[in-house]
């Protein structure tokens, strides 16, 4: 009587066959989950940020090359660094407040990216060429980052660079102790690596926000 007790307890107790196979499927579907969570964490750089901190620009073509002075009166041209995210700034070093906030987010930009801030180019193009010499230039721009680099041209060749990208310069009087100012668009333009524009910063921007995005972009 007894092992016919101990047989029904058995039974009573042992999990149902179909209550196995529940619980092994919801541990595969679990390990599929966890596994391709993990993936998508890997490969979310490659497809860039759900939302970007600029104004995204969809350009299919190259932004058109031009040729500058940069210091020691050599010439430099946006080709130059085709292999580098270039962020191209318009303003002059007598600018008394945008330009230097600009400058540095720009420089905190930099140090965010840490290693991968060898593959940003930061240049910035004089809209004074009166007063921005190059030596000026590279003096202003080395108290921010020493690897930004400064360009300056005559009149014309500033308007054959401005113009196409939409950029907005005019010098007006200032007091006798400022000299005269320029009124400028003060936007930050974002190149990849193929010279194709992408982003756009508004005056504001964070040099954190501007590093988010900048790491994606250093990986295409």
């Amino acid at each position: 009587m007894s092992g016919a007790t101990e047989a029904a307890n058995s039974e009573d107790t042992k999990v149902p066959f179909w209550k196995n196979q529940i619980f092994r499927l919801a541990l595969l579907g679990l390990g599929i989950g966890v596994g391709l969570g993990a993936l998508f964490l890997a490969i979310r750089p490659l497809f860039g940020p759900t939302e970007w901190h600029g104004m995204e620009i969809q350009s299919n073509l190259p932004v058109t090359n031009f040729t500058l002075t940069g210091l020691d009166e050599q010439p430099v041209s946006l080709v130059d660094f085709r292999d580098k995210v270039v962020m191209l700034y318009f303003g002059y070093t007598f600018c008394p407040d945008v330009c230097p906030a600009t400058m540095v987010e720009l420089r905190d930009a930099m140090e965010a990216l840490g290693n991968r801030a060898e593959d940003v180019q930061v240049i910035m193009i004089t809209v004074d060429p009166e007063r921005d010499t190059p030596e000026i230039l590279q003096a202003y721009l080395a108290h921010f980052d020493e690897s930004f680099i400064g360009l300056t041209g005559t009149p014309e060749d500033l308007i054959a660079v401005t113009a196409p990208m939409g950029i907005f310069f005019e010098r007006h009087e200032g007091s006798e102790a400022s000299g005269y100012l320029i009124d400028h668009t003060a936007t930050v333009a974002v190149l990849d690596k193929e010279g194709k524009l992408r982003l756009i910063y508004p005056f504001g921007v964070t040099g954190e926000e501007m590093a988010a995005d900048l790491k994606y972009l250093v990986r295409e």
